[in-house]
């Protein structure tokens, strides 16, 4: 593994590890870490791991609070290319969102388009939180979503 503290030319996947290093280093959690830059703690990490571009701004508020080399800075900036090594995951928690976008996207699709017409929900105009959520049977994770709504064009 090349040097990627002093390297050039880093890469958005070295720039996570700088990132969860740091993270790691300052015992902060993404809570921590969102609240100091101003934004969500969902939209951080995706943007930490390279799933997202940051605004300049954020991106050297998070370099200047996790010590990261100016380089970064650039490379939190890009615009990514998402792209999945594996078509199923394979990581529990990650399978059951697969699953559960797998057993209920067609009842998604299908009520989103009874309410709105024939379009999607936005996932570059969205917006997302996790809480938990107290439960006599076991604490609940809360996940919420709002997107956009973009209808199809008929041409």
């Amino acid at each position: 593994m090349k040097d990627i503290d002093t390297a050039q030319d880093m890469t958005k996947e070295d720039v996570a590890i700088l990132i969860l290093r740091a993270k790691k280093r300052d015992k902060l959690g993404w809570e921590d870490i969102a609240n100091r830059i101003g934004m969500s703690p969902v939209w951080t990490h995706s943007a930490a791991t390279g799933m997202n571009a940051m605004p300049a701004e954020k991106a050297r508020a998070l370099a200047d609070l996790l010590g990261l080399p100016d380089e970064a800075v650039e490379v939190l900036a890009e615009s990514p290319t998402k792209v999945w090594t594996q078509a199923v995951p394979t990581d529990p928690c990650i399978y059951r969102f697969y699953e559960i976008v797998g057993v209920y996207g067609p009842t998604l699709k299908a009520l989103i388009q009874e309410k709105f017409g024939d379009g999607i929900m936005s996932a570059i105009d969205f917006d997302m939180s996790v809480t938990r959520v107290e439960n006599a049977k076991g604490d609940r994770v809360k996940v919420e979503m709002t997107g956009k709504y973009l209808s199809y064009n008929n041409w």
